[in-house]
């Protein structure tokens, strides 16, 4: 049999096979979305300017819309995976991104763009891409500090907005984690300044002891960590780390260095809601200050949870969050 009459009744076999199958199905068993448009997910890149783009994710569908800004700096929407579970079913529409030169983002690899100034325009570029007005943003960590900085410029946009576990200054940041070193046993503290004063700071045994030390305490207390908090922590872009924060946590030398808005913090008018953690790499009275001295402020502090309180006392977290989301 020559090898195209073979094909053709290959063909014509399969399709014979296949054909009832296809006929068992009826309408009412088949659920398609709308076909006027092709289907993505909720996945959109946004160009934020300067031939640059950056990834987004819409996930739930409600009235009430969040943006989330994610830490690091570098890291990535990844361990924002458990809000999945709380807020949609609350109603409550959210959206994912990566910042530029993180995970999903385009990667520029170019440290001229990695600044306070022009990632907060970033998340204005971002707003606008998404079509969003009167929407809730929550910033984390280093993300708590661009939602400051876009509240203090562009929060005629904003229907409230969250600070979850970020001090007002980097100088209030490193006061309280140098206090936190200050309790390692002498020993530890010797090794961390070994390694600091022949600048490896990225060395693997220099990375354990922070882990070991100041990690599995004041970052995420749960053992081992969850997925989506490993994963993100795995992506993590240290080069943006090292050129905004700088050589680890125990300082603020790159260009985040002199941060300071804990004057300007009154000019912020909308609800806004500060969430730390006694266990924080943040000092939760900071987070406590922060309410008093916006003009609509409230501030939740957990009491068993790290810097990732949203996992480590996740229940009492996405109650006090939604609690406020809600109004």
């Amino acid at each position: 049999m020559k090898r195209r009459s073979f094909l053709s009744l290959g063909a014509m076999t399969a399709a014979a096979t296949l054909r009832p199958r296809v006929a068992s199905a009826t309408t009412k068993d088949i659920r398609l979305p709308s076909p006027d448009t092709v289907h993505v997910g909720g996945s959109r890149r946004i160009e934020i300017g300067g031939g640059h783009w950056v990834w987004t994710k819409k996930v739930g569908s409600g009235s009430t819309k969040v943006l989330l800004l994610h830490g690091g700096p570098g890291a990535d929407h990844r361990y924002f995976e458990g809000f999945e579970d709380f807020l949609p079913p609350n109603g409550i529409e959210f959206y994912y991104y990566d910042q530029l030169d993180s995970t999903n983002s385009e990667k520029t690899n170019d440290p001229s763009l990695w600044t306070i100034e022009r990632y907060t325009d970033e998340v204005e570029a971002v707003r606008q891409g998404l079509g969003l007005d009167q929407f809730y943003l929550l910033g984390h960590s280093w993300g708590g500090l661009l939602a400051i900085e876009y509240a203090l410029k562009y929060q005629q946009h904003l229907k409230g907005l969250v600070i979850s576990n970020m001090a007002a200054s980097s100088e209030a940041f490193v006061k309280h984690v140098s206090k936190i070193r200050s309790q390692f046993p002498e020993s530890v503290r010797a090794e961390l300044e070994h390694y600091e004063n022949a600048n490896k700071t990225d060395d693997p045994a220099y990375q354990k002891l922070l882990f070991e030390k100041l990690y599995k305490v004041f970052i995420c207390r749960l053992d081992p960590w969850p997925d989506p908090v490993q994963r993100s922590l795995d992506g993590w872009n240290q080069h943006v780390y090292n050129v905004l924060q700088g050589r680890s946590e125990f300082e603020a030398s790159g260009r985040m260095k002199g941060w300071d808005r804990w004057a300007d913090l009154p000019k912020i008018k909308v609800r806004t809601l500060t969430m730390g953690a006694r266990y924080d790499e943040m000092d939760p009275e900071d987070m406590r200050k922060m309410a008093t001295l916006v003009a609509h402020g409230q501030s939740w502090i957990s009491e068993t949870g790290s810097h990732f309180a949203m996992y480590d006392d996740q229940q009492n977290y996405f109650r006090a969050l939604l609690t406020f989301l809600q109004g």
